[in-house]
């Protein structure tokens, strides 16, 4: 009797967990205890298993932190759109903004609160870190008829010190009440709008 030759076929581990699945888990962790926890260790403990599954769906830990701010990037566009539906747009994206900041807290810091490998100019900053600026921008351009120019200054000023509130509210230092810090934003934009339009009379 010959000796009969069995051929071995090694299949690849069985992935226990979908990308969606991990991601999801990603997200939460994130959202619960900030970037920092989310760890190859981290993750698999919420996974309740090894880190081996996060790396048979992905091949390191940055594209699951990738994906991870796509995911809190998501969430927040969609405060945004709340936004602009308030009968004010500009206003009411400002003001989902700061809601976003105080009820979403890491994932702001997430967001708006983590440096990068680039250090944009101020004039730069806002189309890299809002995919909603072009838009934001068209809100303030076309109801109150300013250049594009000016409407760009407004929105990057308005920005600075809506960006500087949501801070506050990140780092805990002061929680204005959404009144109070509505009220700022409205004295905030009508100085400008008056500072913009007088100047306008005055080179034209």
């Amino acid at each position: 009797m010959g000796v009969v030759e069995w051929e071995v076929i090694i299949l690849p581990p069985k992935q226990k967990f979908t990308k969606e699945e991990i991601i999801n888990t990603a997200f939460n962790l994130v959202r619960r205890d900030g970037i920092t926890a989310l760890t190859a260790r981290g993750l698999g403990v919420e996974l309740g298993t090894s880190s081996r599954p996060i790396f048979t769906a992905f091949r390191n830990m940055e594209e699951v932190q990738q994906e991870t701010m796509q995911a809190a990037r998501a969430l927040y566009n969609r405060y945004v759109e709340k936004g602009f539906k308030e009968e004010i747009a500009f206003r009411g994206v400002g003001m989902q903004y700061l809601r976003f900041a105080k009820e979403e807290s890491h994932l702001f810091e997430l967001l708006f609160m983590t440096s990068g490998e680039t250090a944009f100019h101020l004039n730069e900053i806002l189309p890299v870190i809002d995919d909603n600026s072009d838009k934001i921008l068209n809100s303030i351009q076309e109801p109150y008829g300013l250049s594009r120019e000016d409407s760009y200054k407004l929105y990057q000023a308005l920005w600075i010190f809506t960006h500087g509130i949501a801070c506050l509210y990140v780092t805990g230092v002061s929680r204005l009440s959404e009144e109070e810090a509505s009220e700022l934003l409205t004295e905030v934009f009508t100085g400008l709008i008056i500072k913009m339009k007088n100047e306008g009379k005055q080179n034209g």
